[in-house]
């Protein structure tokens, strides 16, 4: 029997886009099926880094710091619009690690990755501008290094955008609630929770990236006797209004032996966390609890000349981490290095799970994962996605600005702000999505700050958003900005949008 598909993937997280992502762009035929929206649960609960994680060397991770120093820049060259680099402060705190094992630290974090574009790290005064208006007066020296932030949700999207051009068939809202092995091929219902129907699907592989649902998946799902340990862990992050003028991010210790980040974040506002908690309850009701605001604030506080309060925060945001369990004591301690279950043997179609892993890997866990797929899959090309310019990111990355000219002088009718916004988001596909426009009028209906009917249009033709919450709080951060009104205002039209698309179909 001919399956349907060489690979279904469960999964619309980071992993999951970037398997189908590689697998399809290798020649194989590919489904990807997501439960809620693409990045709607950890893959957009992130501190939104692409780094090597500085505090791993701590725990001897030296091939999972190695192995995702790598990954920079090969990312922020495939992505220049969402990815880019920063430079993180490091102050020396005289009660905890000494300064020489800091810059020990950081000398094998700028050696290990083969750093070709990034700056290297070096010693601040931290008693002097533009540092000495934010910390408090005793610490008076740190160390200044290099990592890259990510629009994490948006690389997601534009995975999935990037596998669908290339042939996959991307279903969100979309749940995999039976999956067994019959006549040598997968056996795969998905239910579809718009419109309550069942589709039954074959394939050759079954690829679990189900993320804090992987042991769900193959325990009610796939029927397995056995499954791997995983730890769940909640990460929490909370955001304030800006507080630093410059645009460093800091890096703190903490006492208890974690960091903790202050990060610039969407122009006006400064993003801290991140907590790290086990967790039992059901991973789609995460919320950040009293006792982790309570950490947030004292944690920078600390540090900070002017204290961070509770009722400062004006966002937050909490995600589920799927740890594989290797029984470290502590959650903190937990690798955040992926292990990839394989399940196979001949004459039985293959079954092979993901756990763990970071953002910044997702690449190179894509191209293992399809390595160990590799005698059960019809591929036709090797390796391919380092070099490979995901959507709207084919330009060199000093370029950025140079966009942000282009499109003001074709669409004079854009403010800087507004421009420079949507280049972030959407890079050279942003010329496109205003396409025809040659007025602000013709961006159609605004729903508050810059966010016109142009964009959101594209956002649901190309993009998968289904409501008001995909849109400004996944595929853009708008909801920083938006009031209640107008959220409510945009979820109408997206429904009424999605009902004239529906009746045209039909």
């Amino acid at each position: 029997m001919t399956p349907d598909y060489d690979l279904v993937v469960i999964g619309g997280g980071i992993n999951g886009t970037g398997i189908a992502r590689d697998a399809v762009g290798r020649g194989a035929s590919v489904l990807l099926a997501e439960m809620g929206d693409l990045a709607g649960a950890t893959s957009s609960a992130s501190t939104k880094l692409i780094h090597g994680g500085l505090r791993y060397l701590e725990y001897y991770e030296f091939d999972l710091v190695r192995k995702a120093l790598k990954e920079r820049e090969v990312l922020w060259r495939s992505a220049p619009h969402i990815a880019w680099p920063m430079r993180f402060i490091l102050p020396h705190h005289n009660e905890l690690r000494p300064a020489w094992l800091l810059r020990l630290g950081l000398f094998l974090y700028d050696h290990l990755g083969g750093r070709k574009l990034l700056p290297a790290t070096k010693t601040v005064a931290l008693d002097q501008a533009p540092f000495a208006n934010d910390l408090k007066s005793m610490f008076k020296k740190g160390f200044e290094y290099s990592d890259c932030w990510v629009e994490d949700a948006r690389l997601v999207v534009l995975n999935a955008r990037d596998a669908a051009d290339r042939g996959a068939e991307i279903l969100t809202r979309t749940k995999c609630t039976h999956a067994r092995r019959e006549d040598g091929i997968w056996k795969i219902t998905l239910h579809d929770l718009g419109n309550g129907e069942d589709r039954v699907v074959t394939a050759r592989v079954l690829v679990n990236a189900a993320g804090p649902w992987v042991a769900d998946l193959l325990s009610g799902v796939v029927g397995a006797n056995r499954t791997s340990n995983v730890r769940l862990v909640k990460g929490s992050h909370i955001v304030v209004p800006r507080l630093f003028e410059h645009d460093r991010c800091f890096i703190f210790q903490n006492g208890d032996g974690r960091i903790m980040f202050a990060i610039p974040y969407e122009r006006d506002f400064t993003l801290i966390g991140t907590t790290d908690v086990d967790y039992e309850a059901d991973p789609g009701d995460v919320k950040i609890s009293k006792g982790e605001i309570e950490y947030l604030c004292q944690s920078v506080s600390e540090y900070l000349k002017k204290p961070v309060k509770p009722a400062d925060i004006v966002h937050t945001y909490s995600g589920v981490r799927p740890l594989y369990d290797d029984g470290a004591a502590d959650a903190k301690a937990a690798t955040r290095d992926y292990v990839l279950e394989l399940e196979a043997a001949e004459g039985v179609p293959a079954l092979l799970s993901v756990f763990g892993g970071k953002i910044t890997t997702y690449r190179k866990l894509a191209e293992q994962v399809l390595e160990k797929l590799d005698p059960y899959l019809p591929f036709k090309r090797g390796v391919w996605t380092a070099y490979a310019p995901l959507p709207g990111g084919d330009f060199r990355v000093q370029d950025v600005d140079v966009l942000i000219e282009r499109l003001c002088a074709e669409f004079t009718f854009l403010d800087n702000v507004h421009a420079a916004r949507l280049i972030r988001g959407y890079g050279t596909d942003a010329s496109m999505m205003l396409s025809g426009c040659e007025s602000a009028e013709g961006l159609g209906k605004c729903f508050g700050y810059n966010l016109y009917e142009a964009e959101v249009r594209w956002l649901i033709d190309r993009e998968w958003a289904r409501s008001a919450d995909d849109i400004v709080w996944r595929r853009t951060k708008l909801g920083l900005r938006l009031s209640a009104t107008e959220m409510a205002a945009l979820d109408t039209f997206v429904a009424r949008y999605l009902a004239e698309k529906a009746e045209e179909a039909a």
